[in-house]
């Protein structure tokens, strides 16, 4: 069994106040319930609506249709009708309390428990971040405000009192980079956090990390772009901008979770490699992951991480081992030629961890391939399917995958329009994913389980 309730109104009626207490009541009779958030950039009326998807089996997507409509305006239903499947229900009402949520309990017949959710809790992806962050250590976090990341700065605010950490909001992104690297040069573990727009204005302290060799961990939530784009909304489209952005040579590491609990350990990860090997850290994650709330059970594994920097001159230019300028050739060879063996390093070191999982038929050669907030709609959509799905968490450096993939029936699954994956898995392995193998999704929506699932079938061999 699986259904889903859609329960829309303007900003500011309590859609959200109402998710909370009909999952909440899902999740105590035992169901799974997964739950998402679209809302327009404005803070009264519009239309927003979440939809919670709830099994009795694990669920972390939701579907096109919806079993019920909860109308908390007039616009409603003229907007989402069509999402309605035949013989659904739809209830007309002014109020998101609780005994709305027991009506669409009534309605779907759901009195009995199922039990099968004992011990699990709610948690989205940037409660799971925060929570990574804090438990690796966290001394500083910097951050202006801008959609999807600032929930992390929410929830870290919130958090600072009892973890003896720090948040400041700075006036721009360009202020709060130059900040985390300022103190993480003394030491602090710091990380900051923005999406694709604010994460443009830190390039230049991003390659300026990459010269000081000083540990600093970003947190790139994306949006829509280019532009403004569409900043509610989500987007894998910046997958490219993590990979290369900033001027000149230096090693990085581009790391993506897919749920909330890899959040965790993808943030105690970064800190653990910002700090081994002095460089910079990005987590790319985006709006879908970052906000859709997941049932979730256990902790993230926890990697120590202990600090690394000495409080000494540093220099933007090439610089002697004294941190003074220099042009002398021989000293400005040595300095790039250490820089270049950190990519050896981290890539050794990296091959330690989990760098990318496999789900489903692992014998299967129908393989999906995929990253980040993509892997719950994939996990409902193949279910039942001759398919393994491989899901890579290491971006950069990138997982040797060449004895899992060769010779497989290749199918990309991305949330953008040109396939970025595929172009990174053709550089680095040489294998190329056909172009009618690309399943991509750029309306600034995340995939759906049951469209995914139609999509997948008609690449099957």
């Amino acid at each position: 069994m699986r259904y889903s309730v859609l329960i829309s109104g303007e900003a500011g009626q309590g859609p959200n106040h109402l998710t909370k207490i009909l999952a909440k009541a899902l999740i105590e009779k035992g169901f799974f319930v997964f739950y998402s958030r679209t809302y327009e950039s404005r803070i009264r009326g519009g239309n927003n609506f979440n939809v919670i998807t709830f099994s009795d089996e694990s669920v972390s997507s939701n579907d096109s249709k919806v079993d019920v409509i909860v109308a908390l305006d007039e616009k409603t239903e003229k907007i989402h009708k069509g999402t309605l499947k035949s013989g659904g229900h739809f209830i007309k009402t002014n109020s998101s309390d609780e005994k709305i949520a027991e009506k669409v309990l009534e309605l779907l017949k759901l009195e009995k428990k199922v039990g099968k959710t004992k011990g699990f809790s709610f948690l989205d992806g940037s409660m799971g971040l925060a929570q990574g962050a804090i438990d690796s250590g966290l001394d500083l976090y910097y951050a202006y405000p801008m959609t999807p990341a600032t929930p992390v700065l929410f929830e870290l605010s919130g958090k600072q009192d009892e973890n003896n950490f720090f948040v400041f909001q700075l006036e721009n992104e360009i202020a709060v980079a130059n900040a985390g690297v300022g103190s993480a040069i003394t030491g602090a573990k710091v990380m900051i956090g923005t999406s694709g727009g604010g994460f443009d204005l830190m390039t230049e302290a991003l390659s300026l990390t990459g010269m000081l060799e000083v540990p600093l961990v970003f947190y790139l939530a994306m949006r829509p772009g280019p532009g403004t784009g569409v900043p509610t909304y989500t987007s894998q489209g910046d997958l490219r901008m993590a990979l290369h952005s900033g001027h000149g040579e230096f090693q990085r590491l581009v790391l993506a979770p897919g749920d909330p609990v890899e959040c965790g350990e993808i943030a105690s990860q970064a800190f653990y490699f910002s700090q081994k090997f002095r460089a910079p850290v990005i987590i790319i994650s985006d709006k879908h992951l970052a906000e859709s709330s997941y049932p979730m059970q256990g902790k993230a594994k926890i990697v120590k991480s202990p600090k690394v920097m000495a409080l000494i001159k540093y220099n933007s230019y090439e610089a002697t081992k004294d941190g003074f300028a220099t042009d002398d050739p021989k000293i400005i060879n040595e300095n790039f030629e250490r820089r270049l063996k950190k990519a050896k390093e981290i890539a050794k070191e990296a091959s330690k961890f989990e760098m990318f999982k496999s789900y489903g038929k692992k014998s299967s050669k129908n393989v999906v391939l995929s990253w980040g907030s993509t892997k719950g709609a994939i996990l409902d959509a193949i279910n039942g399917l001759d398919v393994q799905f491989i899901q890579i968490l290491y971006l950069d450096p990138f997982p040797d995958l060449s004895k899992q993939l060769q010779g497989s029936n290749l199918i990309l699954v991305e949330n953008d329009s040109t396939g970025m994956l595929a172009d990174l898995l053709r550089e680095k392995t040489g294998i190329k994913i056909e172009e009618k193998n690309k399943i991509l999704r750029y309306d600034a929506r995340p995939f759906l389980a049951d469209e995914l699932n139609a999509e997948i079938k008609k690449r099957l061999k």
